[in-house]
């Protein structure tokens, strides 16, 4: 009896997330069959069929895709592949060496009102 309670657990957050991911598929298609349809006939059928298409996406990309690739980039391309990049120290420029002054003057035409009577 032990056994089969500690696969329960060691199985939980994955049920967990499969029953988000019903969650979020049933939230889906009831808002897209509702949008396209309204409750007409065969509402159950397309619920059921839209929920599915949608199940099946959303868990393919998450439990399946995603996780993949997160391996595949620290096994394949290595260790400091995966970790995020230090960032650049910048250098802040000395007040002297900052010109508030535009670097030449523009020369303006002066409006004129010749079009305008």
């Amino acid at each position: 009896m032990p056994q089969s309670a500690s696969v329960f657990f060691q199985l939980r957050p994955l049920l967990r997330q499969i029953a988000l991911l019903a969650a979020i598929s049933a939230a889906l298609a009831l808002a897209l069959i509702l949008y396209l349809y309204g409750s007409q006939d065969q509402f159950l059928i397309r619920l059921f069929g839209t929920f599915f298409v949608f199940f099946w996406l959303l868990a393919i990309t998450f439990l399946a895709a995603v996780p993949f690739v997160s391996w595949a980039a620290a096994n394949w391309f290595g260790p400091a592949w995966a970790e995020a990049p230090a960032s650049p120290s910048r250098r802040k420029k000395p007040a002297a060496a900052v010109s508030r002054t535009p670097a030449r003057a523009v020369a303006r035409p002066k409006p004129s009102n010749r079009n305008h009577p």
